[in-house]
């Protein structure tokens, strides 16, 4: 595998060299003090460039960086382009997902001046690379600060705590009927996506709201008790239906816990009416 030393070198001489390209700047995980560093980080890279056309016509001149294995581009169907509603703005900005034999990765976007003076495509994760026509804002250190958990109000917690516990309802009943893709989907994308919430919001009280849980909230092990990792493990169900309960019981006693001390820590009260009202249900229907 290419050093991140060659890989900088690179990046920075294609910029250098490349009469359309006016600067370079890094973003990502690779400017964040906060992240753990290791050889699966990607070099989040965008150039700022005259026009976009030209690059996007004639993708060769990505060919310097190495043979792809893999790639991805902004206007692919299905592709993070549409996740991210990034798809039909090639004219002022257009991005690559490039996956190389030796394991490297770069992320890398064009943008016109006038998309980076606008800012949509960086955030406080940024690190100045080359500037060749001096358009890259003055910045100060990166941080992951705009990432870090946000207090909730007492309408998103009580929110949460109803969309948690009525869309298991739903699970429950997917069980009953055997429908396992419908429960197993539903449980993912509602009430365990709750659970993570919670689970964020809790960590923001034991951290006086003064961090990130990461993308898809990849450093839980690291700012979760030990026990409460344990548990939060034991909520990932096979598919076993009778796994599948366990792990909706540990959901509803991990969610209560964190849930109750949660809301001790902002002065609400755990609305365990609703607790109550779906374990009934979940009688109703075992």
């Amino acid at each position: 595998m290419r050093t991140e030393k060659e890989m900088f070198h690179m990046i920075i001489e294609t910029a250098r060299t490349d009469d359309r390209v006016l600067a370079a700047y890094l973003k990502g995980s690779r400017t964040n003090p906060s992240a753990p560093k290791d050889v699966y980080q990607d070099f989040d890279i965008m150039y700022v460039v005259k026009e976009t056309e030209s690059f996007r016509r004639e993708p060769s001149w990505m060919d310097v960086f190495g043979k792809e294995i893999l790639k991805q581009e902004q206007d692919d169907d299905f592709g993070y382009g549409e996740r991210f509603g990034l798809r039909g703005h090639s004219d002022g900005t257009y991005s690559w997902l490039l996956l190389f034999e030796d394991g490297n990765r770069i992320d890398i976007g064009i943008e016109t001046v006038e998309v980076m003076i606008r800012g949509s495509n960086r955030n406080k994760l940024f690190v100045p690379l080359l500037d060749k026509a001096g358009c890259l804002p003055l910045s100060p250190p990166p941080t992951d600060e705009e990432f870090y958990v946000r207090k909730p109000s007492a309408t998103r917690f009580f929110g949460c705590c109803n969309e948690f516990f009525w869309s298991l309802c739903d699970v429950a009943k997917g069980i009953a009927r055997d429908e396992l893709p419908f429960a197993m989907t539903t449980y993912y994308t509602q009430p365990h996506n709750m659970l993570e919430v919670m689970l964020e919001w809790f960590i923001g009280s034991r951290t006086d709201y003064s961090v990130s849980c990461g993308k898809l909230n990849k450093y839980f092990k690291k700012y979760l008790p030990e026990d409460i990792y344990t548990i939060y493990l034991e909520t990932f169900p096979d598919s076993s239906y009778e796994n599948f309960r366990k792990a909706v019981k540990r959901s509803c006693r991990l969610f209560h816990e964190v849930g109750v001390r949660t809301a001790d820590s902002l002065g609400f009260s755990y609305p365990q009416d609703s607790e109550n009202g779906f374990l009934k249900y979940l009688e109703m229907v075992k």
